[in-house]
């Protein structure tokens, strides 16, 4: 078994080419989605016809309920721009979107854990908005009633792996296209992976167990943070140039 995992494209069409095409020279062909595939500033209608046109199993993403069940007059704001280039064969493709799913038996997919979609699996945020990783105890709370052995999740864009005590292992690939952002849940605080290329994972099952790989490729980044700053959000053009949010 050998897949390739990819998370939070929020809408960056670019990145997505660009892992797509290195998965591809990587004769991979199978990918599985773990969410928030269209929402932010950048190009949402082109991210979906592409996501639509992959057939990869896919989860939903806090992003992606919000632009289904959130009225258009009161869009949260990464949604704003988001919504207005979706077709409504877009809009069903998201509400087609399932919590979770389990891909060939042993890989539980979420977007962010399984009781809900707006939790940090892997990290913690402190009061001063200090974003570190969670004790295990906390982690392997969250995966009671899992029984597969390997464990996808997205959510906080941050690349990282973390084996449990009973040997399964959670996996979060990053983010294929917003590398920072700014949130106030549940305490402000910054996320910033330090680097505008783009993120997702490798995953193979050999002998010896599932062995994640952590890849970045390089994309005209460049181009989305003009449009992002064209387009109002200069925090994003920021996020999006550097991997820092400034």
């Amino acid at each position: 078994m050998r897949f390739a995992a990819i998370a939070d494209v929020h809408g960056n069409h670019l990145a997505l080419e660009a892992v797509l095409a290195d998965i591809a020279a990587l004769g991979i062909s199978e990918i599985v989605n773990l969410g928030d595939c269209l929402s932010g500033p950048l190009e949402a209608g082109k991210t979906a016809d592409r996501l639509m046109s992959l057939d990869a199993l896919t989860v939903r993403g806090n992003h992606d309920r919000y632009l289904v069940e959130s009225p258009a007059d009161a869009m949260p704001s990464w949604e704003q721009h988001a919504y207005g280039q979706l077709s409504a064969a877009h809009l069903g493709w998201l509400r087609a979107l399932p919590f979770s799913a389990v891909y060939r038996d042993e890989v539980y997919l979420c977007h962010a854990t399984p009781g809900h979609d707006e939790t940090y699996w892997l990290e913690s945020v402190s009061p001063d908005g200090h974003v570190f990783l969670k004790p295990l105890e906390e982690i392997e709370a969250l995966a009671e009633g899992i029984e597969q052995p390997l464990i996808l999740c997205g959510h906080s864009h941050v690349p990282r792996m973390v084996r449990l005590s009973d040997g399964r292992l959670i996996v979060n690939p990053g983010s294929v296209g917003c590398p920072g952002y700014s949130d106030d849940t549940p305490y402000e605080h910054k996320v910033e992976v330090g680097h505008p290329l783009a993120c997702y994972g490798i995953i193979e099952k050999t002998a010896s167990g599932f062995a994640p790989q952590f890849r970045t490729v390089a994309y005209d980044h460049m181009a989305m943070s003009r449009l992002a700053r064209e387009n109002g959000r200069p925090d994003w053009a920021g996020a999006l140039a550097t991997g820092w949010v400034r």
